[in-house]
């Protein structure tokens, strides 16, 4: 009898924390179901932008959605070493993850991606005609969408507007600087040791100018297409600005020449506007410089960051809905986006009188203009700027040849791209 009633009461022990556990009575239970109704979300945003992307999270959180976001910023080198391999892994996947858009095809290509093909039925508003054409459409590949765009952020000009008004006051009338321009008007600020023309990041500065020569990146979409007269005309139009004394000196600071009145044009990207905002100077924004001004045929670099998804066998079908809720409340909610310096790629800001104040705003006002937005959307992109971003400089100064720098492109690309292929 003593046994027979041990076992009764092991037994009632046994269901009743089952019971508990099933109500979730139980502290393990709690964790359990808190991490299942949580949208794990990955991004670079490590920087100032970091904290904007927060307050929308907060946001989001507070319309009390069934699933919650849980933001997860990592550095950028750090995030895409991870992305493989917890993928390759099947553990740990995030159920969200902001990419850069040059990123997707090999994603794609590697089949480690979701498709949203399905999914966006249930979300008929997220579609193309909200949305930045450019940012849009580099979602798709081979019929299927891959990616949902966040932003497109984009390279342009900075410039002195009392400078400007001093050496060539009606160069802006049509928002458009030219090459023609920037060396007139440099030529006239040299005579008082004012810097004309910032000499910075060289991918953007040369890719913008590398399409409106007429240069593409690949032919094929696989191998590199660098070793021609567009490439060598974009490095040479730097360079002579150089030579001639018009452009900052090797070693000097251009955002503190800025800011301290000493410079005409500051070719940066729309995010870096933190950086300046406090300065003491008239500052206003506009395009990257061109060769035409014809906006028809004005080229501005830009890159998105894209929500993808990572197949992952632990993400319910709810839950994967859970994401495209979040997604679908950006749309109408990203000014806070905005507000870090970056274009929201949804156009229902277009309608937000505080965002078209911001100088970045102008990228998007008109079709015509966010027509001139580029995205590179080269499966190999990111050896074409590993290579610029080590030799650029060094052809723009004069230290290299030009025709040995654009050689030297086209192979080492090139060389990259058939090792990537053979896959050794």
């Amino acid at each position: 009898m003593k046994r027979n009633k041990f076992l009764i009461g092991a037994v009632a022990v046994a269901l009743s924390s089952l019971l508990l556990v099933g109500c979730g009575g139980s502290k393990d239970g709690k964790e359990a179901k808190s991490k299942t109704n949580e949208i794990t979300f990955w991004n670079p945003f490590t920087g100032a932008d970091g904290s904007n992307m927060q307050k929308m999270i907060d946001e989001y959180n507070k319309t009390n959605p069934e699933f919650k976001v849980k933001n997860v910023s990592l550095k950028e080198g750090d995030m895409y070493t991870k992305i493989p391999t917890v993928v390759n892994s099947g553990k740990n996947i995030p159920d969200l993850n902001i990419v850069h858009a040059e990123r997707i095809t090999q994603y794609k290509d590697n089949d480690m991606l979701l498709t949203y093909d399905e999914l966006l039925k249930d979300f008929p508003e997220i579609k193309a005609e909200n949305y930045v054409p450019e940012a849009w459409g580099l979602g798709e590949k081979d019929g299927s969408r891959y990616s949902l765009p966040l932003d497109i952020h984009s390279w342009g000009t900075y410039y002195n507007k009392d400078l400007l008004a001093k050496y060539l006051p009606n160069a802006l009338d049509d928002n458009i600087l030219t090459f023609d321009e920037i060396e007139e008007a440099s030529k006239a600020a040299k005579k008082d040791d004012i810097r004309g023309l910032a000499i910075t990041w060289m991918k953007p500065n040369f890719l913008s100018l590398y399409a409106q020569n007429g240069g593409e990146l690949s032919a094929d979409g696989i191998e590199p297409t660098l070793d021609n007269q567009a490439a060598i005309d974009t490095f040479n139009k730097w360079q002579s600005l150089s030579k001639a004394g018009l452009t900052t000196k090797d070693g000097e600071d251009p955002t503190q020449l800025f800011v301290s009145n000493k410079l005409l044009f500051f070719p940066e990207g729309i995010w870096i506007q933190n950086n300046i905002k406090d300065a003491k100077i008239d500052w206003g924004f506009t395009n990257s410089p061109q060769l035409s001004d014809d906006l028809s045929k004005t080229i501005n670099w830009s890159s998105s960051h894209q929500f993808v998804m990572f197949k992952n066998d632990d993400r319910s079908e709810e839950k994967t809905k859970g994401v495209l809720a979040f997604i679908d409340w950006l749309r109408d909610n990203s000014l806070e986006w905005a507000k870090a310096g970056q274009n929201p790629a949804s156009l229902s800001l277009l309608d937000d009188e505080e965002y078209l104040e911001m100088p970045q705003s102008f990228y998007l006002a008109t079709p015509e203009q966010q027509a001139t937005l580029k995205i590179f959307d080269y499966k190999y992109n990111g050896y074409v700027s590993e290579f610029i971003d080590a030799n650029g400089l060094d052809a723009v100064f004069g230290k290299v040849p030009v025709e040995e720098t654009v050689k030297n492109m086209q192979k080492e690309v090139a060389d990259k791209v058939a090792k990537d292929s053979s896959g050794k």
